[in-house]
């Protein structure tokens, strides 16, 4: 197949794009300065603009904009920057998937749809919940209506917490352990809807090559974990003892709602749309994926 990705350079689409190429798929990359390789393509979303040609031939579009969720604190200036970097270039690409009438598009987006959910286990068919993230999503979603009023097949790769060797959440996270500064977070009762590298690149390539897979799609490993599961097998990965918990209050007086939304409230999301599929998860337990990580 021939795929356009745009947001191809962060930690998901650089492992995205050598998944894909190696599975034998070509793939163009969207870039937002001159090309300069022959598998670069210019746009400037905010013009709306897209080099011409960009989408002849052109089987799927996949979309991984957008800037850091917790890379910094939630001014409301910042707060502006998260949904401009997802809605706008999400618009600019529904659009082009509408005009050029391409067959697919597989649009970025994430767990936070569902807000905070407890114990209570969520899969696709899930309400949004209520905050900022969940609201985010939501727009975030709705700015590929074009690309669905045109008919194409819309997947919305809503993604949990992926583990990378390569940063992401363990390279937060990795150097406070190896410090013996881990600790889980508040009450430790919030989920974490985790979901390793290799699948979360396998199961987007699983959504775009079957086409009975449409809609919201959880992109999380089979076996959610509360905060304090997590912490505990991410110290003996790392060969850490588990220090000090942080308390709750500390975390919202540091981080306001950003701490609030991010550390404390979680989503206990299961990938039902993947399994019934029949997706082949290679991690299906957290110290699985951990390990995997930490060796490489």
């Amino acid at each position: 197949m021939r795929v356009v990705i745009a947001g191809s350079s962060g930690l998901i689409g650089t492992a995205l794009v050598a998944h894909l190429r190696e599975a034998g798929h070509d793939v163009l990359r969207l870039v937002r300065r001159s090309p300069a390789a022959p598998d670069e393509r210019g746009w400037d979303p905010p013009a709306g603009r897209v080099e011409d040609g960009t989408f002849d031939g052109v089987d799927a579009v996949i979309n991984l904009n957008g800037v850091g969720i917790a890379d910094r604190p939630w001014s409301g200036a910042r707060k502006q920057l998260v949904r401009d970097s997802r809605n706008v270039p999400t618009e600019v690409l529904a659009a082009a998937v509408a005009d050029h009438r391409v067959p697919a598009f597989l649009s970025g987006s994430a767990v936070g749809y569902y807000g905070d959910t407890g114990g209570r286990a969520v899969d696709e068919s899930g309400p949004a919940g209520r905050g900022f993230l969940a609201d985010v999503c939501r727009d975030w979603e709705a700015a590929t209506q074009k690309a669905h009023d045109a008919g194409a097949r819309v997947v919305l790769l809503r993604t949990g917490l992926v583990l990378s060797p390569a940063g992401g959440l363990l390279g937060k996270l990795r150097p406070l352990f190896s410090l013996f500064l881990g600790g889980r977070l508040g009450s430790g009762q919030q989920y974490m809807p985790w979901i390793s590298l290799d699948d979360e690149v396998g199961a987007i390539r699983f959504a775009l090559e079957n086409r009975e897979v449409t809609g919201p799609v959880n992109l999380t490993g089979p076996t959610p974990v509360t905060n304090a599961d997590f912490t505990k097998a991410l110290a003996a990965a790392v060969g850490r003892p588990t220090s000090i918990p942080v308390p709750a209050f500390a975390i919202r007086t540091a981080l306001g709602s950003m701490g609030e939304e991010v550390l404390l409230h979680g989503q206990r999301a299961v990938p039902a749309k993947l399994q019934a599929a029949g997706y082949q998860f290679r991690h299906h337990a957290l110290g699985e994926a951990l390990s995997a990580a930490v060796d490489r």
